[in-house]
């Protein structure tokens, strides 16, 4: 089984038991996932008392099924965020994602996390020829939001990707990976740590935010706390349903093939993360020399192995040379979406915070979310203000899964067309140009041939005599208006 895979707890025997007696605490997190964990680790690291509460176990949801991409940004399109909130408080949102960024890299690569490896570069990639499109989005990101990013060709991608689905990219040189089951574990042995004390098994089933000690019920104790972090997923369940009906449920699936060898590397030498534009695919080659690779989406539950005959489909799509793939580990999980893109950050009242929402948001929101929260709770940091425009919105339920599984399915179809569409008309413009090349040519050569020969008239033969010894003489010319017979004078 692949490394990536393989994460443990980083020695935490025995701590992370069931909540079987009350505690009293100054925060109380629920949900042990990246977003909830890196809450605990910087509000003990501040001083606080923390307990944090998780219904199954350390990562065993959506943060433990992740790729590991880091990269600044959002769900939501940048230029749709300034359309809402306006260019300052864009910049201040993206500002904090890449503060993010940084916060889990300096963990990632800390002495006290070992054994996570970080590998640099990310790649996003457009299905169709975009090129004036990206070269606008390059201007806003390096001048408007100061960050790090380099414009790739259509030779130089395929340079990188041995395949003609991909044409226009933007590199971001600063952008990283990291093994993300590893890395979430490492912050549950970090929190622990600083002191905050991690239960696994330990489901909640009441919440009481009333007062200025909230209540906090478990099936075996009971908890009290100044705060409460809803840092759930869709599977906070009723003590917070009203937080989880704001969320889509989304599936997402993704599988490591078999050891490739040398063919892997020959279809791809770029090392980071590939990320295409419309987020059908991303991929990235780990262990050094197997493609792990992440399914379209679906808002419906289904069993990991399903899906790897659709993914080794995928892969053969985009790299025919690969054919032969097979996908040997898979895994699941779910992610809570929002309607508006943006994750769910900041107080609901006084004492009850929410960090929830992160599906396609990536690493980097969620530890912005766990700083934004520690500090706000301890410092009085109120930049959470700034998600205030991104209210609680109803996902719609039922009918709001079937919509989603619907446009899901049409926006792949839409971009399956495009790409095809783009590939066409490239092919068009690939004829048309080797037509002129040759037509240049043609007359490149008619123009420095050197002139045929020319072939002598042949003179006409003279008139035969008819007296070949006496030549008859010239006859005048007829005057005109003479009649014949006439002679001049």
């Amino acid at each position: 089984m692949s490394e990536i895979l393989t994460g443990d707890g980083g020695g935490l025997d025995g701590s992370r038991a069931r909540l079987t007696f009350d505690v009293d605490a100054d925060i109380c997190v629920v949900g042990g996932g990246l977003a909830g964990l890196t809450v605990a680790l910087e509000a003990a690291r501040l001083g606080a008392s923390v307990v944090v509460l998780e219904g199954r176990h350390i990562g065993w949801g959506a943060s433990g099924g992740l790729l590991g991409t880091v990269m600044p940004g959002y769900d939501l399109a940048i230029k749709d965020v300034i359309a809402r909130v306006g260019l300052e408080d864009a910049k201040e949102l993206w500002q904090l994602s890449k503060e993010g960024a940084e916060y889990v890299h300096a963990q990632a690569t800390d002495e006290l996390m070992p054994g996570i490896s970080v590998s640099e570069g990310a790649l996003v990639v457009s299905n169709v020829d975009a090129g004036d499109r990206l070269i606008s989005e390059l201007q806003m990101l390096s001048e408007d939001f100061a960050t790090e990013v380099e414009g790739w060709q259509v030779d130089q991608v395929r340079a990188q990707l041995k395949t003609n689905r991909y044409f226009h990219g933007i590199y971001f040189p600063k952008a990283f990976q990291v093994d993300g089951r590893k890395y979430i574990h490492g912050l549950a042995a970090l929190a622990k740590r600083a002191g905050a004390r991690i239960f696994e098994e330990t489901p909640v089933v009441g919440i009481d935010a009333s007062g200025i000690r909230k209540r906090i019920v478990t099936p075996s104790a009971r908890l009290r706390a100044s705060h409460i972090v809803l840092a759930g997923n869709v599977h906070l369940g009723a003590p917070s349903r009203r937080l989880s009906e704001t969320l889509l449920p989304v599936w997402r699936y993704a599988g490591i093939t078999e050891p490739l060898g040398e063919r892997l590397t020959d279809m791809i030498a770029f090392k980071g993360s590939v990320i295409d534009t419309d987020r059908v695919d991303q991929f990235r080659i780990v262990d050094g020399d197997r493609l792990m690779w992440a399914s379209p989406e679906t808002t419906w539950d289904a069993r990991p192995h399903r899906f790897a005959p659709a993914i080794a489909r995928r892969i053969r799509t985009i790299f025919p040379q690969l054919a032969r793939a097979q996908v040997a580990d898979l895994w699941g999980s779910a992610i809570g979406q929002t309607v508006h893109g943006m994750p769910q950050i900041g107080q609901l009242r006084k004492g009850l915070w929410v960090a929830s929402g992160f599906g396609r948001q990536g690493l980097s929101t969620t530890a912005m979310a766990g700083q934004l929260i520690a500090r706000s709770i301890l410092w009085g940091d109120d930049r959470w203000r700034l998600f205030s425009p991104f209210e609680l919105v109803w996902a719609g339920g039922l009918t709001g899964r079937v919509a989603g599984h619907l446009i899901g399915m049409w926006s792949r179809g839409s971009s399956a067309a495009a790409g095809a569409l783009a590939r066409y008309r490239e092919r068009l413009r690939e004829r048309e140009r080797i037509r002129e090349a040759r037509l240049v040519e043609a007359n490149r050569l008619a123009g420095t041939r050197p002139p045929r020969p020319r072939t002598p008239l042949s003179r006409p033969n003279p008139r035969p005599q008819r007296n070949n010894d006496h030549p008859q003489p010239e006859r005048s010319p007829t005057p005109v208006g003479a009649e014949p017979g006439e002679g001049g004078s």
